[in-house]
Formats: structure tokens, sequence, C-alpha cells
């Protein structure tokens, strides 16, 4: 697969966006706030790592980061574990309702007054691979005294812009038997992701553009994912087994087949009059390449 193919397409987008940004006139120094959505396999790090390379190189100061980083705490998820017993979808993390949104928000709201902020790190192999936030001392930090600030945030993440859904639309897709995953839970489960899935409206709203990589098939998931693993276990001895890998990614899936097609529908708002083209879409193949790209 090509080793890169999306950032050529992605950067020309961002820079035009970040030309037609205008920050609020009661906050001056808040950067354009970018979200990036992909499917877990699709190549989230690889062209995360390749725009951060390209913004450094025109000398824009950012910030990439992933809604992975607040996942909450393993006492946390524990805790909210064990208050949600019969729901499985919140007994690991994952789902929306296992990320800290308001340390999400304290943060981006630091990043939009152009304050000093800490960036959280999660530790995904923590606690046996349950994981837990990273100490203090390992996150990361921006707009320090004396830098530049940040102009642009990227954050990105499989359900980052995911809405939640009217309460007979998930009432009618969990009818729906030609689902994968959604009939293997009950309805109130998926009410109450979809309950949580409310709080993270806060965060989709600070988006001045968006960008989705899409897979022409969202089954490809479980097939990159088993590709990711057993690579894994052939350089380092370690990683899931085939069953565990299609057991981990049937925790993530009912979100896909609830959100994906409202995503493809999501436009942020545009920050100025006549300013259009700010939903980016990049539909791959199974090897992962280009089909097709479009703004909206």
């Amino acid at each position: 697969m090509p080793t890169d193919d999306k950032s050529p397409i992605c950067i020309p987008f961002i820079l035009t966006q970040l030309s037609e940004y205008c920050p609020p006139p009661t906050l001056p120094n808040c950067p354009l706030f970018i979200g990036l959505n992909g499917p877990q396999g699709i190549g989230k790090t690889t062209l995360v790592t390749a725009l951060s390379r390209s913004l450094t190189a025109h000398d824009i100061p950012h910030l990439v980061c992933s809604i992975d980083d607040f996942y909450l705490t393993r006492n946390t998820q524990a805790a909210l574990a064990v208050s949600h017993p019969n729901n499985p979808l919140l007994s690991h993390r994952g789902e929306p309702g296992t990320h800290d949104i308001p340390l999400l928000l304290n943060v981006l709201a630091a990043l939009e007054r152009g304050e000093p902020t800490d960036i959280p790190r999660y530790d995904k192999a923590a606690f046996s691979g349950l994981g837990d936030r990273a100490p203090k001392a390992e996150w990361t930090s921006v707009n320090a005294p004396g830098e530049r600030k940040v102009r642009v945030v990227l954050l990105e993440g499989w359900c980052v812009g995911f809405r939640a859904l009217p309460e007979m639309d998930i009432v009618a897709r969990h009818a729906d038997t030609s689902t994968r995953t959604l009939h293997m839970h009950s309805l109130e489960t998926l009410l109450e992701i979809n309950e949580y899935l409310k709080t993270y409206d806060a965060v989709t709203e600070k988006f001045g553009a968006f960008i989705h990589i899409a897979a022409s098939d969202v089954m490809f998931v479980y097939e990159w994912r088993l590709q990711q693993e057993r690579e894994l276990r052939k350089e380092r001895g370690i990683g899931m087994t085939d069953e565990q890998v299609v057991t981990f990614v049937d925790g993530y899936f009912p979100a896909y087949e609830l959100y994906l097609s409202s995503l493809r529908q999501y436009t942020p708002q545009p920050q100025k009059p006549g300013t259009t083209g700010r939903y980016l879409r990049i539909l791959v193949d199974r090897d992962r390449s280009v089909l097709e790209h479009y703004t909206v």
C-alpha cells in the first residue's frame, strides 16, 4: 500500500482552512480546531505523523492529540464498570462514556485562551493492557511562556465527530437483524452509550474543520486489526490471538454501526459568511489506498 497518499490531500485542505480562519474577537489566541475521524487500523497514526511533519515544514505551530489520551484513569474506568454491571460496553475502555470529557474540555478551553496547557498521555500497556493515564511528568506541554502560540489543534480518534441519535433511531437500528453487533447487546445498553455520547457534542462543536478518513467497507476494520496483531506477534512475540482481535473489535463496532452514517452528513459551522468546504472526506479501499476524496 502507499506509504502516504493522504497527507498530500489533507495539507492543502488544512492550509486553506487556516487562511480563512478568524479567531473569535474575545479569544484572539484561539487556534483552529480540526477533528479527524478514522476507524481503527486505517492509518491515523501514520497520517497525523505526516501532517505534523508538514505543518512543521510550513512553520505552523500546532498540536496533534488523540482522544485515546483522554480515556478515564484505571480506577475511574473500573468504578464505571462496577456501576454498570449490565453494560458490557462500559466494562473496558473504548466506547463513548469511557473518556474523561471534562478533562478534554478543560484542555480545549485552555488552548482557546492561548494559555500554557498540559496534554495528557494514556499508557495502553499499563495494568497488563488494561491501560491507565500516564503520570503528569510524561504529558506534553504547549504554549509555554516565550513559545509561539499553537495555531492548529488536530484531535484524532475513531469516534471523534460521532453524534448521539434520537432514541427512535437507536430502537430501529437495534431491531435491524442485518447488523453485525447491535443484536449482541440489549437496547438499554445502546441507549446508555448514546446518552453518554451527548456529552461529546461540546467537543465536536469546537471544530472549525473536519477530516473523515472512511473505509469503503467498515468490515475492513477486522482485517486491519488482524494484520496489525499478526505483525506484532511476528516482530515481538506478543499480541492478541485472532479470536481476541475479533472480540476486541466487536467491543467498538456497535458505535460504527450506529453513528458512521450520520458522520457522513456532518459539516462544521463556517467561521465566516461564504466560507465553505470545511469537511474533507477521503474514502479508502481494503489496502488503505485512496479511492476518492471531496470537500463539502
